[in-house]
């Protein structure tokens, strides 16, 4: 067996059920040596279709290897090895095992060569991030892990339908680019863009990730939305709708944040955010314009990661995740303050950090195919971003009021973990040509030019200076926002519960009014003799009796029933 004919997911699936029996001296090294094996195996794979099974009369394709998906599984992969050493702390094997599960099957979806193999590591990614939700074992964590099954039970049946529309339209099951003009194409989009958290289903993400572990989130903030993004990058490129799509997602997810008080919400909602100006990107549809796309899924991922680390510390340290209950923090753990302060500067774009030169080709793109207004929009949400997670969230965690509590830093893995990140961070930033040198079309832009550099810092200055003047307004209280899930969890159950009353009740009325016409009714034939004399006193032809026995039975008949 080829090392090209054996899928690099595999590894980590395998490995999960490895986690479970080692012993946990040896645990630490299985954790952070299966990335690098798997690493080492996406690397090594030449361009190509690899690991082909027949499967009646058509053919699975479990790699396919091409620049694109080479970017996203490098990124899983270091994501993996990045959070497994974040969670050496995590006792629970279940998250453990169920995490290498989830990373596994992302990257197994990234090499996916046709829509049959995507569909099973689909799935098999909601299981597993189900359980890493579910692992924490506390009434709360089974209620939003219920919750998020069945959106994805939702989202992953739209997709299996529209694929099996697909595959009869075309009788063909490869994933490739299509066209969202089929009922079956329009289901797979459909399918992606749940798993992309794309409103009004997208408050699964907002109501189950801040309830994970201090370490499941950061797993949980990579694999998904970003699996989501992949696919739709490469089955949909160039969709117009993505652009509306996109766009509303990010100023969704930029309300949503400015108005939570909860930290792990915030940055929550500053995924849905930053996932936006990815699918708005996709939508477009340029060489430039994808490749700003798959440049921001892979900084994001490290420093979204890197901004979950800095609050799991925090959380992990003080047992507080409320704004209203934090502050001052900088005091006593400056290295967690500093390496979310690092990820707060990349989320928002700032010079010599990894988001300035990825974000900022998808605007390039729109203002390369003169699209003013989607221009405009993106700027305006660049300076949003930086409101919310830029300041807000560093500023309500570690500075702002004293709080009074002094904890320590984390344990030096996960100290570890977050110098890592913040690291790869800068790094790009410094040097992206080592990241444009892994996208799928030739890059021609140059991030660094005065212009450029001017004019984000002119906007994140004024977006700054704006926080601390609306600062009163800021400020967070002990309330709830509700989201879209409020319909589903709130709302529809009470609805459907009031409707089924009127119903129940209809019902009862009915048979009541029914079986006092049926007394009536046998009443008066059974006249004066009171056993249905006009029946048996008088002579009828047999039809006429047939006919009234069959009415007889079918009167029982409807009654049981009812």
């Amino acid at each position: 067996m080829m090392m090209s004919d054996f899928p690099p997911g595999l590894v980590l699936i395998l490995g999960a059920f490895l986690l479970p029996i080692i012993s946990q001296k040896f645990r630490p090294i299985l954790t952070l040596g299966l990335p690098v094996v798997a690493l080492y195996l996406i690397w090594n794979l030449p361009n190509g279709v690899f690991a082909t099974i027949p499967l009646f009369d058509y053919q699975l394709s479990l790699v396919r290897s091409d620049a694109l998906s080479r970017i996203f599984a490098t990124v899983f992969s270091i994501m993996t090895f990045g959070g497994s050493l974040y969670a050496l702390k995590q006792k629970s094997v279940l998250e453990l095992s169920a995490v290498f599960v989830y990373a596994g099957s992302a990257i197994g979806a990234v090499f996916a060569g046709d829509l049959i193999s995507l569909f099973v590591f689909w799935e098999l990614m909601a299981v597993a991030s189900t359980l890493i939700v579910l692992s924490v074992r506390s009434k709360l964590s089974l209620q939003v892990s219920i919750r998020y099954f069945l959106v994805h039970v939702f989202g992953g049946t739209l997709l299996l339908v529209g694929i099996l529309a697909h595959i009869l339209d075309t009788g063909s099951t490869a994933f490739s680019a299509m066209e969202p003009n089929t009922f079956g194409t329009i289901l797979i989009m459909a399918g992606f863009l749940i798993n992309a958290a794309a409103p009004p289903l997208s408050a699964w993400l907002s109501d189950a990730y801040p309830e994970a572990s201090f370490s499941g989130a950061v797993f949980l903030s990579a694999f998904t939305t970003k699996t989501a993004v992949y696919v739709l990058l490469r089955g949909f490129p160039g969709a117009d709708i993505l652009i509306y799509i996109g766009i509303f997602m990010i100023f969704y997810g930029i309300i949503y944040a400015l108005l939570e008080n909860d930290m792990r919400r915030i940055l929550a909602y500053s995924i849905v955010n930053q996932v936006g100006f990815m699918v708005t990107g996709i939508g477009i549809g340029t060489d430039m314009a994808l490749n700003g796309v798959a440049a921001h899924a892979f900084t994001h991922i490290i420093y979204k990661a890197l901004l979950l680390m800095s609050a799991g510390s925090v959380l992990y340290m003080t047992g507080k995740r409320k704004c209203t209950d934090l502050g001052g923090l900088f005091q006593s753990m400056p290295l967690t303050a500093i390496c979310g302060i690092i990820g707060a500067l990349s989320i928002s774009s700032f010079p010599l950090t990894s988001g300035f030169i990825s974000k900022s080709m998808i605007s390039q793109a729109a203002a390369d195919q003169s699209l003013t207004t989607v221009w405009f929009f993106l700027m305006a949400a660049s300076a949003g971003v930086f409101l919310h997670a830029g300041i807000k969230f560093p500023w309500f965690v570690f500075f702002q009021k004293d709080s009074g509590m002094r904890p320590s830093d984390p344990p030096w893995s996960m100290r570890l973990a977050m110098l890592l990140f913040s690291g790869i961070c800068i790094g790009l930033g410094v040097f992206p040509e080592y990241l444009y040198a892994m996208l799928p079309y030739e890059v021609t832009y140059k991030p660094y030019t005065v212009t450029h550099v001017i004019h984000m810092l002119q906007l994140l200055l004024f977006s700054g200076f704006a926080f601390f003047l609306m600062l009163p307004w800021m400020k967070r209280t002990l309330t709830i926002t509700l989201d879209a899930d409020w319909i589903y969890r709130r709302a529809m159950p009470n609805v459907l519960q009031k409707m089924f009353s009127i119903i129940w009740q209809i019902d009862r009325s009915l048979r009541d009014v029914l079986k006092l016409k049926l007394n009536l009714y046998l009443s008066y034939f059974s006249g004066k003799s009171g056993r249905l004399s006009i029946l048996l006193s008088q002579n009828h032809p047999s039809g006429s009796m047939v006919m009234w026995v069959a009415v007889v039975l079918a009167t029982y008949l409807l009654l049981s029933f009812i």
